[in-house]
C-alpha cells in the first residue's frame, strides 16, 4: 500500500512540474511587459510555502528586509501580495479599498462558515453588504455595546473572585482570562454561560482550523493531500458539532429557555431580523448560525490573546506596570472596582493597550484580502484574482515609523493622535477600510475594564527566579505559546 501510494505521489508531483513548465513557458511571453513586484525565487510547484515558516508574520518581515515594502510570492499556483508598510497598507486598505475588498476562498474556512456565509470570510458583493449592515446597525451600535456594561462588570468580578480565592498562590491567568472571554461573549452573543471545557475545546479545535494550512486551496489538483492529511475530517467533524450546538441555541432562544442576559442577546436581535424582515432581505437560518460563529472567533480569541500579551508585557517592564497602577489607583480612589465610567480618565491606560496592539496584533497578517480588477500599485502589475496579505505585525515594528520599534514603550501615545481604528495605517491591529472588524468598540472595553481592574485589585509577578518566555504559537492568531502563570498579591 505505501508502495502504491509513493508511486502515485511521485508520478502527480511529476506530472505537475511538467504541467507547470509547459504552463510558465507559455505565459512568459505575456508577462514580460508586466511590471510585477519583487519576488523572492520560487521552488516548482510548491513557489514560496517552504520560506514562511512556524512563524510567516517574522519570515515575511525578514524577506522584507530583501524584495522591499511591497513584493510577490507563490503559494502553489496563487499570486499573493505581501504589504509591510504604512504606506503600502494605505495604498491597498484606502485608495485602492473596493478593488481590494473580496476574500479569498479557502476549502477550510468553506467548510466552517457554512459557505462562507460569515461577515469576515465572505465573498465582496450584496450578501456582504447585508450582512456586515446587521452588524453594524443592530449589534454592534455603540448603544448596543454600552447595553452589555452589566455582563462586563460581572464577568470582571467573578475574575477577581477566583484570583482571590487562590491565596496569592501562582494562578494561571492564561485559563482565566480565556474563561472570562468566553463567558462574556456566551453571554452576549447567546444569553447565559454553556459548559466551559466542552465549548472551550470546541471553540479551540474551530480557530485551529481557521489558521491552518489547506494545501488543496493552493495547490488544487492536491487537495487529496488534506483529506489524507486528516484536515478535511476535522473541519467537517468541527463544523457538525458546531452546528449542532448552534440549533439547540437557537430552539433555546424560540422557546424563550435559559436566557441570562438583560434585554436582547444576539441572537434574540438576529431572530427578530429574520421574523420582521427588518432590513429588507431574508436572513436564513445558517447565515444566522454564521454570524454568531464570526462573533465567537473574533469576541474570545482576540481579546483574551491581547489581555494576555499586554500582563505579559507590563511584568517584563515594572516601570510601566507601577505607572499604570498609580493611575489606576488615584482615578479608584479605594472604592471596590473601576467602573467603566473611569475608563476615559486613565491616558496611560489606554497608551498601554495601544502600544501592545502595536508590538502584538493579535491576527499578525490580518485576515487575507483579494484583488477583485487588475489594478497599478504603486507602480507595479497587480492581476485580478491576487491574494493579499498585510503584515501588520511587521509594520508596528517598522523602524522607518517607530523609534526603537522593538521596545515596549507607552509613553510614545501619550499625546499622539494615533489610534487603532484604522484612520492610521502605521497601527491597524483590527485592519482597515470596509473590510475593517467591525467589534472594536465591543473587545477594548472589555480590554480596558478587565486590565484597569487587575492592577488595582493586585500586585502582579512572577515566580521568583522565573523568567517570561514570550514565544509565539502558529496559526491565525498569535498567543502565547506557554500559560501566563503569576502570584497576585491583593493590595492593600
Amino acid at each position: 500500500m505505501f508502495l502504491i501510494f509513493s508511486f502515485f505521489l511521485i508520478s502527480s508531483l511529476s506530472f505537475s512540474i511538467l504541467i507547470l513548465f509547459l504552463f510558465k513557458s507559455r505565459s512568459s511571453s505575456s508577462k514580460s511587459h508586466k511590471n510585477l513586484p519583487p519576488s523572492p525565487p520560487r521552488l516548482p510547484l510548491i513557489g514560496n510555502m517552504h520560506q514562511l515558516g512556524s512563524s510567516p508574520h517574522r519570515a515575511l518581515q525578514a524577506m522584507a528586509q530583501s524584495y522591499g515594502q511591497l513584493m510577490l510570492l507563490h503559494l502553489g499556483t496563487v499570486p499573493v501580495l505581501v504589504a509591510s508598510s504604512a504606506d503600502v497598507a494605505q495604498e491597498i486598505l484606502k485608495t485602492h479599498d473596493l478593488i481590494f475588498s473580496n476574500r479569498p476562498k479557502t476549502n477550510i474556512n468553506n467548510k466552517l462558515t457554512y459557505g462562507l456565509k460569515d461577515i469576515a470570510f465572505s465573498q465582496y458583493g450584496e450578501y456582504w453588504r447585508q450582512v456586515k449592515s446587521i452588524a453594524v446597525l443592530h449589534i454592534l451600535t455603540n448603544k448596543r455595546v454600552q447595553s452589555y456594561r452589566q455582563v462586563r462588570k460581572e464577568e470582571a468580578s467573578l475574575l477577581i473572585e477566583k484570583i482571590q480565592e487562590t491565596h496569592e498562590s501562582m494562578v494561571n491567568l492564561t485559563e482565566l482570562l480565556i474563561s472570562l472571554t468566553n463567558n462574556v461573549t456566551c453571554r452576549v452573543a447567546l444569553g447565559r454561560t454553556y459548559d466551559g471545557k466542552k465549548f472551550k475545546n470546541l471553540l479551540e479545535r474551530f480557530l485551529e482550523l481557521l489558521g491552518s494550512f489547506s494545501v488543496g486551496s493552493y495547490i488544487p489538483f492536491l487537495t487529496w493531500v488534506d483529506w489524507l492529511s486528516g484536515l478535511e475530517r476535522r473541519a467537517d467533524d468541527v463544523a457538525k458539532e458546531f452546528n449542532e450546538f448552534l440549533e439547540g441555541v437557537i430552539e433555546e432562544h424560540i422557546n424563550k429557555k435559559l436566557v441570562d442576559v438583560q434585554g436582547q442577546d444576539i441572537v434574540d436581535i438576529l431572530l427578530e431580523i429574520q421574523r420582521d424582515n427588518t432590513m429588507g432581505f431574508h436572513l436564513e437560518r445558517d447565515e444566522i448560525k454564521a454570524i454568531i460563529m464570526d462573533i465567537f472567533g473574533g469576541g474570545t480569541d482576540t481579546t483574551f490573546t491581547n489581555l494576555e500579551w499586554v500582563i505579559s508585557e507590563l511584568l517584563r517592564h515594572p516601570k510601566a506596570m507601577k505607572k499604570l497602577q498609580q493611575e489606576v489607583r488615584e482615578i479608584g480612589h479605594g472604592r471596590t472596582m473601576i467602573t467603566e465610567e473611569d475608563l476615559g480618565k486613565m491616558p496611560y491606560l489606554k497608551a498601554v493597550l495601544k502600544e501592545n496592539l502595536r508590538l502584538h496584533p493579535p491576527f499578525p497578517l490580518l485576515v487575507p484580502h483579494e484583488s477583485t480588477h487588475d489594478v497599478k500599485l504603486l507602480g507595479y502589475d497587480v492581476a485580478a484574482g491576487t491574494q493579499v496579505i498585510i503584515n501588520a505585525w511587521a509594520i508596528g515594528r517598522d523602524g522607518s515609523t517607530w523609534t526603537k520599534p522593538n521596545e515596549f514603550q507607552p509613553e510614545r501615545f501619550l499625546n499622539s493622535p494615533i489610534n487603532y481604528q484604522g484612520f492610521h495605517f502605521e497601527l491597524i491591529p483590527f485592519g482597515a477600510g470596509r473590510r475593517g472588524c467591525p467589534a472594536i468598540q465591543f473587545a477594548m472595553v472589555i480590554n480596558e475594564l478587565v486590565l484597569a481592574n487587575l492592577v488595582y485589585k493586585f500586585d502582579l509577578a512572577l515566580a521568583q527566579g522565573e523568567c517570561l518566555d514570550m514565544s509565539e504559537t502558529s496559526g491565525l492568531t498569535a498567543h502565547k505559546k506557554f500559560p501566563l502563570l503569576v502570584a497576585a498579591t491583593p493590595c492593600e
